[in-house]
C-alpha cells in the first residue's frame, strides 16, 4: 500500500499543478476537438460519407494519432524536464518517497489526462452521430496500450535527449510530426502510396489508428486486428521497460551532480 499511496500523491500533485495552470488543460482540450472536427469534415466532403460515419472514422485518428501523442508523450517529456530544472529530483533523494512511486505517479497523471481526452473526443463524436461498433473492452485496451507506449517513449526522450525546456518542442517536432503523418493522424492511410504503406508498418501510431478504427468504427474483433494489437502490445511493454531503465539512469546521473 505504501507504493500505491505514494503514486497517488505524486499524480495528484502533478494534476493539481496542471489545474492551476489552466491554460495547458484548455489547450489539450481544444487540440483534439479541432483535429476531430477538421478530419470529420474532410472525410465527409471528400470521401462522400455521412456525418455519423465520417466522425466514426475520424475519432480514432484524432484521439490516438494526435491527442494522446501530445498529452502523454509531449506532456511526460515536459514533466521530466521541468522536474529536473526545478530540482525536484534532487529533493527526491533526501525524501522517503521511492523512485518507483515517482515514476508511476508521473505515468498515472498523464494517463488521467489521456482518459479525459478519450471521453471528450468520443462524447463529441457521439453527439455528431458516431456510434461504437465493436467491443468497448477491446477498444479501451487499445487506448490503454497507446497511453502506455506514449508515456514510455516520453520518459526515454525526456531523460536521454531533453536537457532544457527549449528542447521539448524540437524533440516532439523532430520525432513526432513525421510519425503522426505516417501514422494516418492527419491524412487517411488509404491515400498513401505503396512505399509509404510499407514504411508505416514500422510506425506504432499506424497500428494504434488501424486497431482502434477497426474495432470502434468497423466493428472488428481481436482476430481481425491481431496484427496491429500484438504489435502495439509488444511495443508498449518495450517502451515501459525502456522508459524505466532511462529513468533509473537519469537518477544515477542526477545523484552524482
Amino acid at each position: 500500500m505504501k507504493y500505491w499511496y505514494e503514486t497517488l500523491a505524486v499524480a495528484q500533485r502533478i494534476l493539481i499543478e496542471l489545474g492551476r495552470r489552466r491554460r495547458s488543460l484548455v489547450l489539450w482540450s481544444i487540440f483534439p476537438v479541432s483535429i476531430l472536427l477538421i478530419n470529420g469534415l474532410i472525410l465527409k466532403e471528400r470521401a462522400n460519407l455521412s456525418t455519423a460515419k465520417a466522425f466514426e472514422v475520424a475519432a480514432p485518428a484524432s484521439l490516438v494519432g494526435a491527442a494522446l501523442f501530445f498529452s502523454c508523450l509531449g506532456g511526460s517529456v515536459a514533466t521530466v524536464v521541468a522536474e529536473r530544472e526545478q530540482h525536484t529530483l534532487k529533493r527526491l533523494f533526501i525524501s522517503p518517497l521511492s523512485g518507483t512511486s515517482y515514476f508511476l505517479g508521473i505515468f498515472l497523471a498523464h494517463s488521467c489526462i489521456g482518459i479525459g481526452q478519450v471521453i471528450l473526443v468520443y462524447t463529441i463524436a457521439s453527439c455528431l452521430g458516431a456510434q461504437f461498433q465493436g467491443s468497448i473492452l477491446l477498444g479501451c485496451a487499445i487506448i490503454l496500450l497507446s497511453i502506455v507506449s506514449y508515456v514510455g517513449v516520453g520518459f526515454i526522450l525526456g531523460t536521454q535527449f531533453a536537457r532544457r525546456t527549449e528542447d521539448v518542442n524540437s524533440l516532439v517536432a523532430a520525432f513526432g510530426v513525421p510519425l503522426l503523418i505516417l501514422g494516418g493522424a492527419f491524412l487517411p492511410t488509404s491515400l498513401f502510396p505503396q512505399s509509404l504503406l510499407e514504411l508505416a508498418q514500422y510506425n506504432p501510431i499506424y497500428h494504434m489508428n488501424e486497431a482502434l478504427m477497426g474495432v470502434w468504427a468497423d466493428g472488428k474483433d481481436l482476430a481481425d486486428i491481431s496484427e496491429h494489437f500484438w504489435y502495439l502490445f509488444i511495443f508498449s511493454i518495450a517502451m515501459i521497460a525502456g522508459g524505466w531503465l532511462s529513468y533509473r539512469r537519469m537518477l544515477r546521473v542526477e545523484r552524482r551532480l
